[in-house]
């Protein structure tokens, strides 16, 4: 049986090849590797890894790694976010976000640096964002994401 270190090795390339939900997901995942595995042993996989759901473009929350200046980095921008949009709005393929004035660069910055995959850029003035959008379908879903965003907790380092 593969040991511990190769099993840590393996969750690791398996969450980030395959989106994967839930302990039950990625136990059956790593039963079909050749680890022979219970969701306990999963569950302090899990802790030990630090490993967090991370919201996906589709809107689905799997499985994801962060090191610890990833999260400090992405609390940051989450921060930055929940500070400064006070109201989001979709016009077509662009996602008007109206910030504090002055606060709308800071924003944008943060919006890109979270690698949306369909957001095309942002431009940002002293109190709007207008984010260019792939589809314009997309929009909506962006500002799920981003209330999301805003809602969430802040991650342990």
């Amino acid at each position: 049986m593969p040991g511990k270190a190769n099993r840590l090795q393996k969750i690791l390339e398996i969450i980030d090849r395959d989106p994967i939900e839930t302990q039950e997901e990625l136990c059956r995942a790593l039963r079909e590797s050749g680890y022979d595995v219970t969701q306990a042993t999963v569950s302090r996989d899990v802790r030990e890894l630090r490993l967090s759901k991370r919201l996906r473009p589709d809107g689905r929350l799997c499985y994801s790694s962060y090191s610890e200046e990833d999260v400090r980095t992405r609390n940051k921008f989450i921060r930055v976010i929940r500070d400064a949009v006070v109201s989001m709005d979709n016009a077509g393929n662009l996602l008007v976000i109206h910030t504090i004035s002055g606060m709308a660069m800071a924003a944008a910055a943060a919006i890109d640096s979270q690698k949306f995959e369909d957001v095309v850029g942002c431009i940002a003035g002293d109190d709007t964002i207008f984010v260019a959008m792939k589809e314009p379908q997309e929009t909506v879903l962006l500002i799920e994401r981003i209330r999301h965003l805003i809602a969430e907790e802040p991650r342990k380092q």
